[in-house]
């Protein structure tokens, strides 16, 4: 069995970003890919401006605390002042651009009006060269790169694009990708149970998966336990889509179907890794047709039992979707963390605990780590990558990843 890091490796090895692309307004760009680096139309700010309320002065003009100049003007946002002369100042707004001639802005808690004198201000203390003076194209230089390619549209990215005067982004086609899910044990919530069967909770985690990462999922729907119908099912599948993504049906028995399957429409290259949850995955592809011009879609089929099915996810195959999106894949980030907790069942394969931050500055365990029981994610905050053959005893720091971290 591979471990999981030679899995991972094996995987990104063979993905390949989708290469068309389309423009689409500034609205509709969110959760997608950029396709090319997006550079700014303007200055931004477009001229010197200030960032607080006050007076715009010259220091040259206040030698000491207490000093008095006269107002001048005022100047609110969205308008322009005048040259500001020797020992005046201007009554000046956030956002709006300083007059020429000024050097610095002093907030208006600083400044005082002396008593009968409304076009008077007593600065009350000495500024130093720059304060609260925003520079022209200090956010962005007209010409420059706002945006990288690669970068995944999240709200604020749609914000520095708009700020850089763009209304359109070219954007990366979003990454088709089929699902359909094995077991004559399933139902869909709403449906009757069959004698002996179970609700299909894997549809709703990984149709959701994939939907936050910005693909085109398909829904194909629970797809009977025998083989004509599974291979119907791939080839359907592998018509329009780059991935397909199964969930069931990967381990060795009788009624499991996705190998022979998969053979038998394209290939498997991998088929089980020494970690747990989830020791089979598959990886392959499947070909769109019988024309090898018409190429293959990508095809990875996950374990059935639903912690099993999300771990997997997470860890292999929205890194593999990444990199068929154009996006920079990175080592998932995690942290060393205190467990407070005692893991005394060494297993030969790389473990991955559901764990829950508490208020101590440490994690707990949740009880319960059979890869059946889905409340242990949705109760955790994240997973304790615990390598092969290791005990953990409370008190030690362990390898601590972060749920938020791999649903980005």
């Amino acid at each position: 069995m591979l471990t999981a890091q030679q899995a991972l490796d094996h995987l990104l090895s063979h993905a390949k970003p989708v290469v068309d692309n389309e423009s689409v307004a500034m609205q509709a760009s969110l959760g997608r890919v950029l396709a090319e680096n997006v550079n700014s139309l303007v200055d931004v700010p477009p001229l010197d401006n200030t960032s607080m309320d006050g007076y715009a002065v010259r220091t040259a003009d206040i030698q000491k605390s207490g000093s008095i100049l006269k107002i001048a003007q005022r100047i609110p946002a969205g308008s322009v002042g005048t040259e500001l002369q020797a020992g005046t100042a201007a009554r000046i707004f956030t956002g709006a651009p300083v007059p020429l001639g000024t050097d610095a802005v002093v907030m208006q808690e600083d400044c005082s009006i002396p008593e009968g004198a409304n076009d008077q201000v007593q600065v009350n203390v000495v500024p130093a060269v720059g304060q609260w003076i925003r520079r022209r194209g200090e956010d962005l230089r007209t010409g420059k790169t706002a945006l990288t390619a690669g970068t995944f549209l999240r709200p604020q990215e749609l914000g520095v694009a708009a700020s850089a005067g763009l209304t359109h982004l070219n954007v990366k086609r979003r990454v088709k990708v089929a699902a359909f899910f094995t077991g004559d044990e399933l139902s869909l919530p709403g449906e009757p149970l069959k004698p002996g069967g179970i609700y299909n909770s894997n549809r709703d985690t990984l149709l959701a998966c994939l939907k936050s990462l910005g693909c085109d999922a398909t829904d194909l729907g629970i797809v009977p336990d025998r083989l004509d119908a599974t291979k119907a099912a791939l080839r359907k599948a592998s018509k329009d889509h780059d991935l397909i993504i199964t969930s069931g049906g990967v381990s060795v028995g009788e009624e499991d179907h996705i190998k022979p399957a998969v053979t038998a429409e394209g290939r498997l290259d991998l088929w089980q890794i020494a970690i747990k949850p989830g020791k089979p995955l598959a990886f392959g592809a499947v070909r769109k047709s019988d024309q090898p011009k018409d190429g293959e879609a990508w095809f990875i089929g996950l374990p059935g039992n639903p912690v099993s099915s999300f771990v997997t996810f997470l860890l292999f195959v929205r890194p593999f979707i990444l990199k068929l999106q154009g996006r920079e894949v990175k080592q998932a980030q995690s942290y060393l963390m205190r467990a407070d907790f005692d893991w005394l069942k060494a297993d030969r394969r790389n473990e991955f605990l559901r764990v829950k931050l508490n208020s101590n500055g440490g994690l707990d365990l949740f009880p319960n780590q059979s890869s059946g029981v889905l409340t242990s994610a949705s109760w955790g905050d994240g997973l304790v990558d615990c390598p092969p053959n290791q005990l953990i005893k409370s008190g030690d720091l362990v390898k601590y990843i972060p749920f938020d971290t791999l649903l980005k």
